[in-house]
Formats: C-alpha cells, structure tokens, sequence
C-alpha cells in the first residue's frame, strides 16, 4: 500500500503529511522527521525506514513536515513550535484511530520532537506503546520538555556520529533513572549510511512486543 498525501490542520496552518492505513491494525505510529534548518524533511530516508519498520510491523503510519517545512504554513520554531505541531499530528491519528495505543518515533531534532511530545501525552492520559529515539538530540530534552515516566523508551545511538556527540547520549542515557534501552550501532554515522537495513532489523522486533 501506498501512503496517502494529506493536509492537516496544525496549531498554525496545515500540516503536510503522508498517512498509511493498516486494516486490522493494532497501533499506530508518529514519525518526527529531523532538523528542518538543516534540511530534515518527512522525506529523510533515516525516517522513511521508521516508518517502513511501523508498516511492516502492522502499524498505521503518519508522518509529516513541521510548520515552516516543505507545504507545511507557518515558520520554524525549533522548539516547542514543532512539538505542538507533532501533538496536532497525534490527534488527528488519534481522532481517527480511537482507542488503539501510539508509537512515537524521532530521528535527531525529531528525537527530541518525539520524546516531549511522550511525555505531554502520558500527561494527559493518551495510551501510548513505545517511544523511539534515533541519534537525539538530548541537549534540548530540558525541564521544559519532561520525559515520559512509564512508556517504553528506546535509544538508538550510531558509535560514529558526526553530528550528535555520541558521548553526550551515553551520558544522558546514564543520568536517565528511568528504565530505558541504549543500543549502540557500530561503525554508523548520524545519518545511517549503509546501516538502514541494521536499524529496520532493531526497530520492527521492538513494534510487536
């Protein structure tokens, strides 16, 4: 199946997106894409495989551009801009969906985008299943964006990163009290050149626990 271009209303204009429908699904799957300024869109092959692994993994699927991004209205926020935007995502998901439990995935900026988003909606009550974060940017997870206490957290981490300091995730990672998993993807670089079938072969297993 192929996924369905879309226009979503966001907190300030529409939303570009692609949705997948999934008959018979049993969850459903957000895909935060990467730095926008930097040239991250909902195209970005690392998160194409996201979505990819959510698919085979008998998900619903919605990714899309942050305000400011590709047919997206509106400009970059680079903060909780773009988290607002990834929490109208989410309700449109869940609007349609009723009831069936959400997965969060976040590649860099995405990662952060991912993870606040978590903990807003455990906040509120929204049933969630897992939270994904590839090569994230840990540094912008302050105060101001707290972590989900109780969804499952997954981190993917490339050893070679040459944007995110590798060091500063296994830090945070250590610091983290909170269980979560830290995976360690040898030989990769931030983007996973050559390591996406690697990084689909972590993340599908995780889908259907």
């Amino acid at each position: 199946m192929r996924e369905t271009p879309l226009m979503l209303d966001g907190p300030v204009g529409q939303l570009e997106a692609l949705y997948l429908e999934a008959p018979g699904a049993r969850g459903m799957a957000l895909l935060c894409h990467p730095n926008p300024v930097q040239g991250g869109t909902l195209l970005n092959k690392v998160v194409s495989t996201l979505q990819r692994s959510a698919r085979d993994a008998g998900l619903v699927t919605l990714r899309f551009n942050y305000r400011g991004t590709g047919s997206s209205a509106g400009s970059h926020d680079m903060g909780s801009g773009e988290v607002d935007d990834a929490q109208a995502a989410a309700n449109w998901l869940r609007i349609k969906h009723p009831g069936l439990p959400l997965t969060l995935l976040g590649f860099s900026f995405g990662g952060f985008v991912a993870a606040s988003l978590a903990g807003r909606l455990e906040a509120a009550g929204a049933p969630l299943s897992h939270l994904f974060m590839c090569a994230p940017a840990v540094t912008r997870l302050t105060a101001e964006h707290p972590l989900p206490a109780r969804v499952p957290i997954t981190v993917i981490q490339p050893e070679n990163d040459e944007v995110i300091n590798p060091a500063l995730v296994y830090a945070w990672s250590a610091a983290l009290s909170r269980p979560h998993e830290l995976l360690k993807v040898a030989e990769c670089g931030h983007f996973f050149h050559g390591k996406l079938t690697d990084l689909k072969a972590l993340v599908e297993p995780r889908l259907t626990l």
